[in-house]
């Protein structure tokens, strides 16, 4: 190979060395910016979402695009051997008549109460907002159908409506449901997890909200993991971390309502019988609406790695840090340095 052949290889490779090295630090300063590192700290395990994690979202709006095309075609529930029940569905969306689909306003209520009730990943502020906007919307845009409903109760005047406009459920469902899904996948891609070698790290940016979170591993007491059947299966989990001051902790309140009981005054004329039922149906009632607060672990994608993928790896490291940023780590650690400096001056 002749000198000129070798100084080529030898340029190419340097070349190839400072890319390496250019693209290293280009993604270290991406890092350090994407997830605002501290000086001389090290990404050491990026995670985010499971797409597959928010299926249940994906699913709601489904069932809204249901209900629209339910309400678009009301024939299709009711033929000559339909039941009681199909009939009593027909009889609910016809509400209200033609001036304002009253019916459809009810049961999408019905259907927001519910998901906000239940407390799971769909229950989220921005998602009860779009349920109430699909569930007003019918009112926003028959207006004059309201008006004309309130104008019916005072008179009996016919007046043609001043706009017009008509609730089509078809092209509602078919856009309401599609921004939706927009905004799931965007929800979805909003949260960025990272172990870095001085701490976790949970990073959120959705519409105008912005969080992120530092916890030491010293800090770290516990961390659970959480897999349901359908994780399992598509191999997704979520790690949950505890720490002394309570993070990962939620309260929340279980029972249908706060301890009370019906207004049954006893009289004087009341008979033993009378006051003993009474009592009971008090007793009766404060149990079925009895009301306690309790301390569980409620997963928030905001402030735990939420169905993610190769979560194994994920708590190893975790574990792996918290052993080594511990206390008692530390002090094994400083006891060998003293005992080799005691061995050392003798």
């Amino acid at each position: 190979m002749s000198d000129e052949e070798v100084q080529s290889e030898e340029a190419n490779t340097t070349e190839e060395v400072a890319s390496e090295t250019s693209d290293k630090a280009s993604n270290e300063e991406t890092l350090k910016n994407r997830f605002k590192l501290i000086e001389g700290e090290e990404v050491l395990l990026t995670k985010s979402p499971s797409p597959v994690g928010f299926m249940s979202m994906y699913v709601l709006g489904l069932i809204v695009f249901g209900i629209h095309m339910i309400f678009w075609n009301p024939d299709s529930l009711v033929n000559d051997d339909s039941g009681g029940f199909a009939k009593f569905l027909v009889w609910v969306m016809g509400l209200g008549g033609s001036k304002l689909p009253f019916g459809f306003v009810l049961v999408m209520a019905t259907i927001t109460w519910f998901n906000r009730m239940l407390n799971t990943s769909t229950s989220g502020k921005w998602v009860t907002i779009w349920l109430l906007l699909a569930t007003l919307l019918p009112v926003l845009i028959q207006i004059d159908g309201l008006i004309a409903l309130i104008r019916d109760l005072f008179s009996d005047t016919d007046v043609e409506p001043f706009l017009g406009f008509e609730y089509n459920f078809l092209f509602a469902g078919i856009a309401l449901t599609l921004a939706y899904w927009a905004l799931v996948f965007y929800y979805q891609r909003s949260f960025d997890y990272a172990i870095t070698s001085n701490a976790v790290i949970f990073k959120h940016a959705f519409l105008l909200s912005r969080a992120h979170r530092r916890i030491l591993f010293d800090r770290i007491s516990e961390v659970q993991v959480e897999r349901t059947p359908f994780g399992t299966m598509t191999g997704f989990a979520t790690l949950t971390i505890l720490t002394d001051s309570g993070v990962g902790i939620v309260e929340e309140s279980v029972g249908g309502s706060v301890g009370i009981s019906p207004n049954l005054p006893e009289k004087e004329n009341d008979t033993s019988v009378e006051k003993a039922g009474k009592s009971l149906l008090k007793s009766f009632f404060a149990l079925m609406f009895y009301q306690r607060t309790i301390r569980t672990v409620r997963p928030d994608p905001k402030h735990c790695f939420y169905k993610i993928r190769g979560w194994e790896d994920t708590k190893t490291l975790l574990n792996e840090m918290h052993k080594k940023h511990s206390q008692s780590t530390k002090l094994d650690t400083l006891a060998d340095i003293l005992t080799q400096q005691s061995e050392g001056q003798e």
